[in-house]
């Protein structure tokens, strides 16, 4: 006869709790959507989470979007670094994922209020063409080198002995983007550190030695 004061009360504290959850949740959800000049930060290696109605500017920090096929091959779809505007709302792609290479930091831009949307969708579709390009060659010594050079040309920075490509991509990443393997990747970037093409520092860092590379250009 003690016992069903004792299971309302659970009861109630169980439900309590679960409404708070909820509330918690949507409190959650509603800040992050209506933060919408907040910056906010990214560990390396996490994604950027979905926003049906805008998208993700980036400040700093690198970011690949992909998808993938069932039988769990990625489909490299761009990369992306500071000033570059991303989100789910550019793809018809099921899945399409953000992942950031490094440590990121972003802004949610409300799709309202964005005004360059036409020159964002262009960008996308440019930068597709460009990776098409440089997937259609046949050998992969010759994407990886165009490709090396076309991501010096976009995101690199000027250092003594060329161009500082600093992604953190890793063999597999650039395995992906090509549809090559991480053994071909890692065999072909050690050929062309021999023939002097690239210098491979720490953290997946690579400095392309453009003048090196002018016969591949032709």
């Amino acid at each position: 006869m003690f016992l069903e004061p004792d299971i309302n009360r659970i009861l109630r504290l169980v439900y309590r709790r679960i409404v708070l959850y909820y509330m918690v949740s949507l409190y959650t959800s509603l800040s992050s959507s209506s933060s919408n000049n907040t910056k906010q930060f990214f560990a390396r290696r996490s994604f950027l989470p979905e926003h049906h109605n805008g998208l993700w500017k980036i400040e700093t920090g690198f970011v690949r979007t992909f998808s993938y096929l069932e039988d769990g091959t990625t489909v490299a779809l761009g990369l992306w670094g500071p000033g570059d505007v991303v989100g789910r709302i550019l793809s018809k792609l099921e899945p399409y994922q953000m992942e950031c290479l490094t440590k990121v930091e972003a802004t949610v831009l409300p799709l309202e209020e964005w005004t360059e949307l036409t020159e964002t969708l262009l960008a996308h579709i440019q930068q597709a063409q460009e990776l098409m390009i440089i997937r259609s060659h046949k050998k992969v010594d010759t994407m990886l080198i165009k490709l090396l050079a076309w991501l010096s040309k976009k995101f690199g920075s000027e250092v003594e002995k060329g161009r500082l490509i600093d992604m953190r991509l890793t063999h597999e990443d650039l395995a992906e983007m090509l549809g090559s393997t991480r053994v071909t990747i890692t065999r072909v970037l050690g050929q062309f550190e021999q023939e002097g093409l690239i210098d491979r520092l720490s953290l997946h860092r690579i400095v392309l030695r453009e003048e090196e590379i002018w016969y591949y250009e032709i």
